[in-house]
């Protein structure tokens, strides 16, 4: 029997884990996100970048980090519009991801090559304390739902046992969860592990921070199970009947709502200030996403627009991305 968290762990960044390969995201992989939807998430976080420099909260020289970048989609999607909106200062402004796994390094290098060609100088690091700058903008998408969690029922901890058919039995008592989960009142779901660690270990990367990340999930937890497996855009609740665990380990992807409240604590602790947390509709619309849509109707292509205004309508639809997705953004030393 293991813990449910190292299982989860083996699951997605074990030798052949989920994670540990490239995998398609989008039509052709198991799920869709903001990244694979419009390239105008990339836009308009690039916006909002673009706006702290120009009001000298970050210096022309950062850097700009990637965490969690699949095949780097979004930190490309980014750089364009760097080059749109203020081509000088891809002179300046230095770009890497954070990718332990030396498959996707390949990936993301062959994909900005396809992209950018020789124009971009991309810089890879395996541990964000590698980064070690004066001040870095860092980008993680739908990052803390991956982190590996435990399960908690009543005051007992999930163990997996593992044969011919993987069985989740709450059998334990893990006094390190029931103390996490105890200070959100929480009696069953998901308590994350590693927030704090990573936390920690991102304060140490530079002198100067500003940390965006989107994710699903709320403050609140809801004292019932969120935790579930993407195949082929079909969903598993992973206590429903039928559901065969170990046909599904390491080839699809395992994942559950944010306790942003545990999130939140966990930057706090490790000495960053909350500068924001807010629904993706809300966040998007403040960084200046209509101002992009503006300037795109500017341009005179009316079908290009509407075919844009479609795709950007599932990043901030109520019912689809909109409000079901949170922004939160950490901050270190930033004036």
């Amino acid at each position: 029997m293991i813990p449910f968290s190292e299982y989860m762990n083996e699951w997605l960044y074990g030798p052949g884990g989920y994670y540990a390969t490239f995998k398609a995201i989008g039509k052709e992989g198991d799920f869709y996100t903001a990244v694979s939807s419009s390239r105008f998430f990339g836009a308009t976080i690039a916006h909002y970048m673009i706006s702290l420099i120009k009001d000298g909260r970050l210096s022309h020289n950062s850097s700009v980090v990637e965490i969690g970048a699949h095949q780097g989609y979004l930190l490309a999607d980014i750089i364009e519009w760097i080059a749109q909106e203020a081509p000088e200062l891809l002179k300046t402004l230095n770009f890497s991801i954070v990718e332990r796994f030396k498959p996707l390094v390949e990936v993301q290098k062959e994909h900005f090559k396809s992209r950018f060609g020789e124009e971009i100088e991309l810089v890879h690091y395996s541990d964000p304390r590698q980064i070690d700058q004066d001040e870095i903008f860092v980008v993680a998408n739908e990052i803390f739902d991956s982190f590996p969690c435990d399960l908690i029922y009543k005051g007992k901890t999930a163990v997996v046992t593992r044969g011919e058919r993987d069985v989740v039995d709450f059998t334990e008592q893990d006094s390190q969860v029931i103390e996490i989960a105890e200070r959100y009142s929480q009696i069953k779901g998901e308590v994350a592990r590693g927030y704090e660690s990573f936390a920690t270990t991102l304060f140490d990367a530079a002198k100067k921070i500003v940390f965006v990340s989107f994710d699903y999930g709320d403050k609140e937890v809801r004292n019932d199970f969120s935790v579930r497996i993407y195949k082929g855009h079909e969903v598993f609740p992973l206590f429903e009947d039928g559901v065969k665990l170990e046909n599904l380990f390491g080839k699809s992807d395992i994942t559950y709502d944010v306790n942003f409240s545990h999130v939140i604590d966990s930057f706090r602790e490790a000495g960053f200030d909350l500068y924001a947390y807010k629904t993706q509709l809300r966040a998007l619309t403040e960084y200046g996403l209509p101002d992009l849509l503006h300037m795109l109707a500017k341009l005179g292509n009316q079908t290009l627009y509407l075919r844009e205004l479609n795709k950007v309508k599932t990043l901030i639809d109520p019912t689809i991305m909109g409000e079901r997705f949170k922004l939160v953004e950490f901050h270190k030393n930033i004036g």
